[in-house]
């Protein structure tokens, strides 16, 4: 496998409308009122290094192979709390490669950058993969006729650095 990087979509703007379709084919279901226009005007606004929202890709022979967001809000029923990371996906082809991982570390690492406190996520199914990674759990919640969880990390202020892209 080529050497897979993380980056800032800000670097790969060319590459929204494939992360709006992506985000459509995996989420449309519990977004319907978003349209595929609507979904390549949050990516843009998500095109910019260290604010919120934010967008990193995972890119592997100049080709984006993966992403993952933090929003100040991804979770209507839920304004309350803030910002999440959201929008983690990994094209079929390269999944349980790491890559995963390394776009949510991503985040983490710039949600200390950003000082923040927290961050949560809500998943329906990926609870053990999110506790690897130091996630804990919040609540139990219905979200859109699906069960859920949200779950939250405590952001690690000692050496935030900027995000690695070490394969660890």
């Amino acid at each position: 496998m080529a050497e897979v990087r993380i980056e800032h979509l800000a670097e790969h703007t060319m590459g929204i409308p494939l992360l709006a379709a992506w985000a459509q084919q995996q989420w449309g279901h519990l977004l319907p009122e978003i349209t595929f226009a609507i979904m390549v005007s949050n990516f843009k606004k998500r095109s910019f290094c260290h604010q919120i929202p934010e967008t990193f890709v995972a890119v592997a022979d100049k080709q984006l192979v993966g992403m993952a967001s933090i929003d100040p809000h991804d979770m209507v029923t839920r304004p309350n709390l803030s910002p999440w990371l959201a929008a983690v996906y990994v094209a079929p082809e390269f999944r349980l490669k790491g890559i995963g991982s390394r776009l949510v570390r991503a985040v983490m690492q710039e949600a200390a950058v950003l000082e923040l406190d927290r961050i949560y996520l809500f998943t329906p199914n990926k609870i053990n993969f999110y506790n690897r990674l130091g996630w804990q759990f919040f609540e139990h919640t219905a979200y859109r006729g699906e069960e859920v969880v949200i779950m939250q990390y405590q952001v690690n202020h000692t050496n935030p650095g900027e995000f690695s892209n070490d394969q660890t």
